[in-house]
């Protein structure tokens, strides 16, 4: 089967922007794309973490960034542009508080909006002209299952995460003749900070460090989305193309609520 994309098997000398890489899986993939010889520009809003992976990875470099500023983002990605280019940008930044409808919040509503979608918006502002204009690279979205169907306790997360799965599917679309390449990430459970606040049981639970080897395994494949654990995603794809009625028996049998 021919990739969707132009495989990338060689990261060395490759310029790659990591956008939410203070924890979890953004930091885990810049540190495998260190190892594998990536010039690694990792940002968040966190300075110490930042500068925790600067000190212990030589040569990368740190950005701190508040993704939903967009005029920061801009100033970001023009640096980046004119201090070594840019090859790849991973988008990586994201914002989870469970929210049920019963409870309501508006304010949790919106800032998850802010963070894990609007904010890719702001990047994909600053970094296409110039991606467009060279004419090669490669643009990664990581959403999460939570965007397949709707779950409990993901009014305001999950959304988000179908809007990233959207937006990467009609950005290959535009963007794919030009040279670029476009991937959408949709992990399934991963132990983060984020995933840590669940009280529920987490199927399929992996590692940061497993989570980034899936990544880097299917930006070498050249693929467009890159799921994982597949033993718990597979299932997930299936479930999506059932009806309503069995859907949500499903879904309610599965978790209680």
């Amino acid at each position: 089967m021919n990739p969707l994309n132009p495989p990338i098997t060689d990261w060395q000398g490759r310029s790659v922007w990591l956008i939410g890489a203070s924890s979890g899986i953004g930091l885990a993939t810049a540190q495998a794309l260190h190892t594998a010889g990536a010039r690694v520009v990792v940002s968040a809003r966190k300075a110490e973490l930042l500068q925790q992976f600067v000190n212990t990875h030589p040569g990368a470099q740190a950005v701190v960034l508040d993704v939903s500023d967009s005029a920061a983002v801009h100033q970001a990605a023009q640096h980046i542009q004119t201090e070594q280019g840019l090859d790849v940008v991973i988008y990586c930044a994201g914002h989870y508080k469970p929210v049920r409808a019963t409870d309501y919040n508006l304010d949790e509503m919106l800032r998850h909006q802010s963070v894990n979608y609007v904010g890719a918006l702001h990047m994909l502002d600053a970094v296409l002209p110039p991606l467009l204009a060279q004419g090669f690279g490669h643009l990664s979205l990581v959403a999460s299952v939570a965007g397949y169907r709707g779950l409990p306790q993901s009014l305001a997360y999950g959304p988000t995460k179908a809007a990233l799965i959207h937006l990467a599917e009609a950005l290959y679309l535009d963007v794919s003749a030009h040279g670029l390449g476009v991937s959408v990430v949709n992990p399934g459970f991963v132990e983060t900070p984020l995933t840590a606040q669940n009280t529920f049981h987490m199927p399929a639970l992996i590692g940061p460090e497993q989570a980034a080897h899936e990544m880097l395994r299917g930006w070498a494949k050249g693929a467009f989305e890159i799921h994982y654990p597949k033993r718990f995603t597979r299932w997930l794809k299936l479930m999506r193309v059932l009806p309503y009625r069995w859907y949500f028996a499903l879904v309610r049998r599965a978790t209680g609520l």
